[in-house]
């Protein structure tokens, strides 16, 4: 049974280091898009390209919100205890809250 608590603390370190990767990734990405169309003002509308620049980045943001949500599920089927539930329940509730809004912003932007 221990072996089996250890191997699921890697597997969560794991997909929260996923989460945190993804998170960067489209830090990054939405960081180099945002200064090339910067430099590159004249060539395109600038408010279009921004907001797909701003879409992007919030759809990394989601997806990485969702695997910090997995990481938190699992971390809590490992450890149980009624701190870590509570806890787990605010956590998940305040980033179910931030997906919900990230993921109306997003319809809206395809519109």
């Amino acid at each position: 049974m221990e072996l089996l608590h250890d191997i699921l603390e890697i597997v969560v370190h794991i997909i929260s280091g996923l989460g945190a990767v993804v998170v960067i990734w489209g830090v990054i990405e939405s960081m180099k898009a945002f200064v090339l169309l910067k430099f590159n003002h004249g060539e395109q509308e600038a408010v279009p390209a921004s907001e797909a620049v701003r879409q992007r980045l919030g759809a990394h943001l989601l997806l990485g919100l969702e695997i910090f949500i997995a990481a938190d599920i699992i971390s809590s089927v490992v450890s149980p205890s009624w701190e870590k539930v509570g806890i787990l329940a605010a956590i998940v509730a305040i980033r179910t809250v931030l997906s919900y809004f990230l993921t109306i912003e997003l319809k809206e932007q395809v519109k």
